[in-house]
């Protein structure tokens, strides 16, 4: 049905404009905390709903395709499938907020220490966002699982940045709540990270009808 087909293909370009604003916020708000930018943080906060709004209109999309088109087989699972990675992006774009509240919090005090490996995983996370819909879009099997296995490398720096500030608050217990704080930000990166893999193994299932939700991936696979 070429009529559907196009509406499809409005759904694409509405997840990719909303895989986008996403990533944005996320770079935004990791720069409001190592620029020390509470204005650019209070934007992130506000630039929401707009995210939020995006996410009502593709919901709105995808069961109104499903209920006039009546979709089959593939077209089906990939409507369901838009739906989930909609409450994926819309779930990314409520931890921009959390971290950009952090920010703010944390650029009242002076910093524990230079930022470098937040941003490090600030970068690897984007590059997930933007690749996982990327895969979506292009039903790309192959890139949903080097997504998924971008992950370890969030998890081994939220490790990283965990000891390195247990050695600071021990050192200094004056700085357990910032530190915390900064604990909390990497974790909320880190669950960016997980939304992400969501997506991509649910691209996966899209493509190859085989589920990985749950089991272990290897680079040989």
């Amino acid at each position: 049905m070429v009529f559907l087909e196009e509406k499809l293909n409005l759904l694409n370009e509405k997840l990719l404009k909303m895989a986008l604003m996403v990533s944005e916020a996320i770079k935004n708000s990791i720069l409001s905390l190592t620029n020390r930018d509470s204005e650019l943080a209070k934007s992130v906060i506000e630039g929401d709903k707009c995210i939020n709004s995006l996410e009502l209109e593709i919901d709105e999309l995808c069961i109104n395709y499903i209920a006039l088109y009546q979709p089959m087989a593939s077209d089906l699972r990939f409507i369901t499938t838009a739906m989930k990675i909609n409450t994926d992006l819309e779930r990314m774009g409520d931890l921009a907020v959390d971290i950009s509240e952090r920010a703010i919090e944390l650029n009242e005090e002076p910093a524990v220490k230079p930022y470098i490996d937040i941003p490090r995983m600030c970068q690897i996370v984007q590059d997930m966002v933007k690749d996982s819909i990327k895969a979506f879009i292009e039903k790309n099997s192959k890139l949903a699982k080097e997504v998924i296995l971008r992950d370890d490398l969030v998890d081994e720096l939220v490790v990283q940045i965990y000891n390195e500030l247990i050695v600071f608050m021990i050192q200094d217990p004056k700085l357990i709540q910032r530190a915390t704080k900064i604990a909390f930000i990497s974790k909320y990166l880190e669950r960016i990270a997980d939304h992400s893999t969501n997506i991509c193994e649910d691209v996966y299932y899209l493509v190859e009808g085989k589920v990985l939700k749950h089991q272990e991936i290897s680079k040989e696979c």
